[in-house]
């Protein structure tokens, strides 16, 4: 089993999970100057972070796999469908995500290939990963709000593309970027066991911890209790929160948490979970890594809270 690598960040808790803690300030205080962030385009530094379908551009060379960032040609920047302004990086350049559409054909051919990041993501290094999902996340709500979801009358963009106002005057509600709260938690027995469980839509073999979206009215804790009830029919105790990571697959932060049941039988859910099994330390640090049992991904915030678990013990 190949070890997650250590991202060290001083200010968390924890390392930084992959798109987290980006190198990027996001310049809050310069979105409402549409003209200056307009003319922040124009600067020969600025950098575009090209986004077709819901693919980045890359380029693949010996070293491993880069993104490219374009330079700003008028005919690129007309052809995109919107654009959002992401901050500006340790040499003060500006950086902005460029929606270039769904065509079937992708653009820029000459610099780049669009790959999914869900592909390229683990062989990314850390800060491009979290430009990366940074730039995807915001194009995927930019198209998700261009009309207004009170009206429906057409909304501007505004704010750097931080935000949608309604363009009917009797409304004029204003949209800002939504992500959707989900809790991922590692599920133990208090000594050398915790449980894994599998849908059947994912890859053959791997198995993760639990996870389900927080539903209104429920506070995080809560939300942990219940999914391990309906996923796993395990009651649970010691909730305690882990870390955090955005997961722009299409638009969730993954809030981590353990907890320790209170009994052992599992009941799987019908409906969602193919496959549950308690596991001990000991066969997880012997996992083959194939087609019978893998672990998740290792950009995931599921693998960080295996590793962070088994390095405990």
């Amino acid at each position: 089993m190949q070890p997650l690598p250590p991202r060290a960040v001083p200010h968390h808790a924890h390392p930084a999970n992959p798109y987290a803690a980006g190198p990027l300030d996001r310049a809050d205080r310069l979105r409402g100057d549409h003209e200056g962030v307009r003319a922040l385009m124009t600067r020969p530094d600025a950098r575009f972070a090209p986004i077709w379908k819901q693919a980045n551009l890359v380029a693949y060379a010996a070293e491993g796999v880069t993104p490219q960032y374009p330079p700003g040609r008028m005919q690129m920047l007309e052809a995109a469908a919107a654009w959002v302004f992401l901050g500006l990086d340790a040499e003060n350049r500006p950086h902005f995500a460029l929606d270039m559409g769904q065509a079937e054909e992708p653009p820029l051919a000459e610099e780049g290939v669009f790959e999914d990041l869900r592909k390229i993501g683990p062989l990314l290094d850390h800060e491009a990963g979290a430009v990366l999902a940074y730039a995807r996340g915001m194009v995927h709500w930019d198209r998700r709000h261009r009309f207004c979801g009170v009206c429906g009358a057409p909304a501007a963009p505004g704010k750097g593309g931080h935000e949608r106002r309604c363009t009917n005057a009797a409304c004029g509600a204003v949209h800002f970027p939504r992500t959707d709260p989900a809790v991922i938690m590692l599920v133990h027995d208090g000594g050398e066991r915790i449980v894994l469980g599998r849908q059947p839509v994912w890859p053959k073999g791997m198995h993760s911890v639990l996870a389900g979206f927080v539903e209104p009215g429920e506070s995080l804790e809560d939300a942990v209790a219940r999914e391990v009830m309906e996923e796993a029919g395990l009651p649970v105790a010691d909730v305690r929160y882990h870390s955090s990571q955005p997961w722009p697959f299409p638009s969730s932060i993954m809030l981590g948490f353990t907890a320790r049941a209170t009994a052992e039988a599992l009941i799987p859910a019908d409906d969602e979970i193919e496959n549950l099994r308690w596991m001990s330390r000991a066969e997880l640090l012997a996992s083959p890594e194939d087609e019978d049992f893998r672990l998740p991904r290792v950009d995931s915030i599921a693998r960080r809270l295996i590793e962070d678990w088994l390095a405990q013990g």
